[in-house]
C-alpha cells in the first residue's frame, strides 16, 4: 500500500494546516533552547520533500529556515549553532529539495553562518538509527511525516521517552487503520484494535490510534502523547506530538488550544460541541469538552485530590488542557466561597510552576470539605 505523493501538486488545506503546526512549535521550541544558552541544537526533518510544493508554497525544510531567519539575531548573539538535518530519499525530490535551501541561503545570507545544514538522501530506518546518538545527546526537535505504515511502530516511538530534551511531530494517516487495520501488513507493525475504533464515529480514529499507543508504551515511559486531528476531504488524519519535559507540552497545547478554542484537538468541531450550547428542552445539557474539564477540576479539589496549583497544573497537562481552563475553575470556585487560597492569581502555569516555584495552596471551605 504506497503512500500518496504530497509533492505531485498543490498543497491542500489538510497539509498546510499541518505545516503550520509544525512551522508554530518550531517557532517556539528554538527560543526556549536559544536563551538557555546551549551551544548545540539540533533539528531533523526526516521526510522533508522537496522543500515547495509545485506553486512555490514552503514546506516543511523552508519554514524552519524561516523561523530561524526571524530568530537568527539572538541565535548568533548567544553564539548557539543550530544543526539541521533534511532527509528525502526519493532522488527527484531530492535534488529539489538541494535547490530549495540553496535558493533560500542565497537570499538570506544571514542565516547561513548560524546553521549547519545537512542533506541526506536515505532510507528512514537506516538514517534515523545512525543519527539517535545524536538525537539523544543534544536538544532535539524530530519531525516525522508517515510514509507507509511500517514507520508508525513503537520500536520508535518508544525511543524518545526515556529523552528528556527531545520533542518530536510525527504525521499519520489515521484513516488507513479503518481501511487496512486487518490487513497482516499493517498488523506486523503495529496491531490496531480495529473493533475497538469502530465503536466510535469515524472522526474519533486519530483520538483512538493516539490512545491505543499509550496503551502499548513500556510502564515505565515518562512519554506525554497528544493528538491533533485533522481532515482532508473524506480522510482523517492526525499529528501525534510527543515529549517529556512540561514545557514541551505547555508550548504543543497553547499552539492546538489557539488554533482550535472549542477542543484544541483539531481542525474541525471534533466533539460537535458548538451544539451543546443550544439547550433543548427534552434533553439534559451536554457539556462540551472545556465544560467536562472544569467539572472534573472542581470534582477533584472539593474531593481533597488536587490540593495546590502544583498538583492541578500537572493534572490539566495530563488532561490536554492549558493553564487558563483550570485557573478560570479554580477563581470560581474561589468566587462561590467553596475555596480559599492566597493571592489573586491560583498560578496554572509552567512559568509559576516549574521556575519560580510559587506553590498556591488550595482550602477547601468546611461547608463543602464536609461533603467530600
Amino acid at each position: 500500500m504506497p503512500s500518496k505523493d504530497l509533492h505531485d501538486k498543490p498543497f491542500d488545506q489538510g497539509t498546510l494546516a499541518k505545516l503550520e503546526i509544525f512551522e508554530d512549535y518550531a517557532q517556539a521550541w528554538i527560543p526556549t533552547w536559544v536563551m538557555a544558552s546551549v551551544r548545540n541544537i539540533y533539528i531533523f526533518d526526516f521526510f522533508a520533500g522537496t522543500g515547495l510544493d509545485k506553486n512555490g508554497v514552503p514546506g516543511s525544510p523552508i519554514r524552519i529556515l524561516q523561523k530561524i531567519k526571524e530568530q537568527i539575531s539572538i541565535i548568533k548573539r548567544k553564539k548557539v549553532c543550530v544543526h539541521l538535518y533534511f532527509n528525502e530519499y526519493d532522488l527527484k525530490k531530492f535534488q529539489k529539495l538541494k535547490v530549495a535551501c540553496s535558493n533560500f541561503l542565497i537570499q538570506n545570507p544571514e542565516v547561513e553562518s548560524g546553521i549547519n545544514l545537512t542533506l541526506l538522501n536515505d532510507d528512514f530506518e537506516a538514517i534515523f538509527q545512525s543519527h539517535f546518538n545524536l538525537i539523544k545527546a543534544f536538544p532535539s526537535l524530530v519531525f516525522l511525516d508517515q510514509n507507509g505504515i511500517k514507520f508508525l511502530t513503537l520500536e520508535y516511538i518508544q525511543q524518545f521517552g526515556s529523552i528528556r530534551s527531545t520533542d518530536f511531530l510525527y504525521f499519520v494517516s489515521s484513516s488507513s487503520f479503518l481501511r487496512f487495520g486487518k490487513a497482516p501488513e499493517f498488523k506486523k507493525y503495529f496491531d490496531f484494535d480495529l473493533n475497538a475504533a469502530k465503536k466510535d464515529p469515524y472522526n474519533f480514529i486519530h483520538r483512538h490510534l493516539i490512545n491505543q499507543i499509550k496503551q502499548k508504551l513500556n510502564s515505565n515511559s515518562r512519554l506525554k502523547l497528544y493528538p491533533y486531528t485533522i481532515k482532508k476531504r473524506n480522510n482523517v488524519y492526525g499529528l501525534i506530538f510527543g515529549a517529556t519535559h512540561p514545557i514541551a507540552v505547555d508550548k504543543f497545547l497553547n499552539i492546538s488550544w489557539k488554533r482550535n478554542e472549542i477542543n484544541g484537538e483539531a481542525d474541525f468541531d471534533l466533539d460537535e460541541d458548538a451544539a451543546k450550547s443550544q439547550l433543548n428542552l427534552f434533553e439534559t445539557k451536554k457539556l462540551t469538552k472545556i465544560e467536562k474539564f472544569r467539572s472534573l477540576v472542581q470534582e477533584n479539589v472539593l474531593a481533597g485530590k488536587i490540593t495546590d496549583n502544583f498538583e492541578l497544573y500537572s493534572f490539566t497537562l495530563g488532561q490536554g488542557h492549558v493553564g487558563k481552563h483550570a485557573a478560570t475553575e479554580i477563581r470560581a470556585l474561589k468566587e462561590n466561597k467553596k475555596i480559599d487560597y492566597v493571592g489573586v492569581s491560583p498560578l496554572v502555569n509552567y512559568d509559576n510552576v516549574h521556575r519560580k516555584k510559587k506553590r498556591v495552596v488550595f482550602k477547601v471551605l468546611k461547608k463543602w470539605a464536609s461533603q467530600k
